[in-house]
């Protein structure tokens, strides 16, 4: 090596040994870096950083803002719940802490389910009692025993608290014309009733002392396959009942508070249903926000959606509330795996020849990654996922539809595994906290994502993530002063900036 290249490498390493900050007068900073990587970091703080061929620049920009931050999180299923409660009191505690604590994911958004779903264990309804359009016999009893002891538990770690919002997959099936649990509509002499459905849960799950911020109106209304839980609707039946029944309903009835979401399914349908949520003020005068989900590709978070819902309602929601790694059955303590390209989805079978593209094999960090990153540069205010918790079949599951969740118990062993999909929601829900603001992030390297929010404290939350097989060297630059610091391959991310006291 000549000598002036051992000089400006030596120069690097005193640079990256630590994050340096170049500015005009005295710095007034403090950064903190956090890392989750292919090679073993876990939400790990990094102290000193190797120096990197390749270079990029990051500019932020405080006074440039965009949508307040709501939240994220994951969802209470009966699956989870139920495991939960087969495991340990030391392993159960140490996931509630993990996802609940402010040392843990600190968890501010989630989602529960009202009534079955698939990741239940069978069928039920809280209206049992067909024709009982008052609801007298009304009852949350089949989730005493798991969902509410969990959601309980969560409560009680939690300092700041979260937000829940609640989904039916399916109206009570004496309501709905074919009597099913799967498929079918609901039956026009029962909206009242199934909106009254939505007035007796809020008030028993006060009465638990859970008080929900949101529901949406049906989970997936397009449906799933006729394979689970579901209840069709089209754009137009939705928001003519959320207009003239649930919305007035609530209101009437106390629960004007409650925010309604809209869709609750792909995104690749959002246009077709905010046009319908939003044709006029009437027809979305309830409506709090859209609700979608990610499961129309493995790679493309829909960005020109997503603009367009937030163009036709700029003071509405958009939150994600339901995506996993679905179709797979978990890999137990493999972290590589979690980073390769190699899992499918349902569309790498099922999907028409058509859309078979949308589906290829893909590394489940990066979809999350991604997808998380991709929507909050495009005006999403929340992002949830789905179960916390499944067992090493991916269950259960009444209809063997398994999946993937961030923590994996084996619950004959009594063993937790935190795989790398935990680490990934705790650098967002974390770090970008409720009522940040994401504001104004730009890279000059279109192979890495950034995106950034200032948290109500002030500071500054970055997230970077780089897929590639190389390390980078990065210039993160703010106002008038640059911050020099690295990130390792296939590596996100977390950089806290706070101003310090003078």
């Amino acid at each position: 090596m000549k000598q002036h290249q051992m000089i400006w490498y030596s120069l690097m390493i005193s640079i990256l040994s630590f994050v340096h900050i170049q500015c005009n007068q005295p710095s007034a900073l403090k950064v903190e870096v956090y890392e989750t990587s292919e090679t073993g970091h876990a939400l790990t703080r990094i102290y000193n950083f190797k120096p990197a061929e390749k270079a990029l620049t990051i500019k932020i920009d405080p006074e440039v803002k965009f949508q307040k931050i709501v939240g994220f999180g994951g969802s209470f299923s009966q699956a989870s719940a139920h495991l939960l409660n087969q495991l340990s009191y030391e392993n159960k505690q140490k996931i509630i802490n993990a996802y609940f604590s402010e040392s843990g994911a600190n968890y501010s958004l989630t989602r529960t389910h009202m009534a079955s779903c698939d990741f239940s264990l069978r069928n039920y309804t809280y209206a049992k009692v067909e024709n009982d359009l008052a609801l007298s016999h009304f009852s949350i009893e089949d989730d005493t025993a798991d969902l509410i002891p969990m959601i309980k538990a969560a409560q009680h770690i939690s300092k700041s608290g979260f937000n829940i919002i609640s989904s039916p997959w399916t109206a009570p099936p004496w309501m709905k014309d074919n009597k099913s649990y799967v498929g079918g509509k609901l039956l026009p002499q029962y909206q009242n009733a199934f909106a009254l459905y939505f007035i007796k849960y809020l008030s028993a799950y006060q009465k638990e002392g859970i008080n929900v911020w949101g529901v949406t109106v049906i989970n997936e209304p397009h449906g799933n396959g006729n394979n689970w839980e579901s209840t069709l609707f089209s754009p137009k039946e939705m928001s003519d009942f959320v207009q003239h029944h649930l919305g007035p309903t609530l209101a009437v009835n106390g629960w004007g508070h409650v925010n309604i979401l809209g869709y609750d399914q792909n995104r690749a349908g959002l246009k077709e249903w905010v046009d319908e949520m939003y044709r006029d003020d009437q027809s979305s005068k309830y409506y709090a926000g859209t609700a979608i989900h990610w499961y129309e590709s493995t790679y493309d978070y829909f960005p020109d959606a997503l603009d367009y819902a937030h163009q036709k309602a700029p003071n509405k929601f958009i939150i994600e509330t339901e995506g996993c790694i679905d179709a797979e059955v978990p890999k137990w303590r493999d972290d590589t795996w979690y980073w390769k390209k190699e899992a499918t989805d349902w569309g790498w079978d099922w999907a028409s020849e058509k859309e078979k593209y949308l589906h290829p094999k893909y590394a489940p960090v990066n979809r999350y990654a991604t997808d998380i990153i991709g929507c909050l540069n495009h005006y999403v205010n929340g992002w949830v996922d789905w179960n916390m918790v499944l067992n090493t079949q991916g269950g259960p599951n009444w209809f063997k539809n398994w999946c993937i969740a961030p923590v994996i118990v084996d619950t004959e062993k009594d063993e937790v595994y935190f795989t790398p999909l935990y680490y990934v929601m705790a650098h967002f829900s974390k770090f970008m906290r409720p009522g940040s603001v994401r504001i104004g992030c730009k890279a000059d390297n279109s192979q890495i994502l950034t995106t950034a929010v200032q948290n109500r404290d002030g500071s500054i939350a970055l997230a970077i993530f780089n897929p590639t097989d190389d390390p980078y060297t990065a210039h993160i630059k703010l106002i008038n002063e640059t911050i020099n610091t690295a990130i390792n391959s296939k590596a996100l991310q977390t950089i806290i900036i706070k101003k310090t006291p003078k």
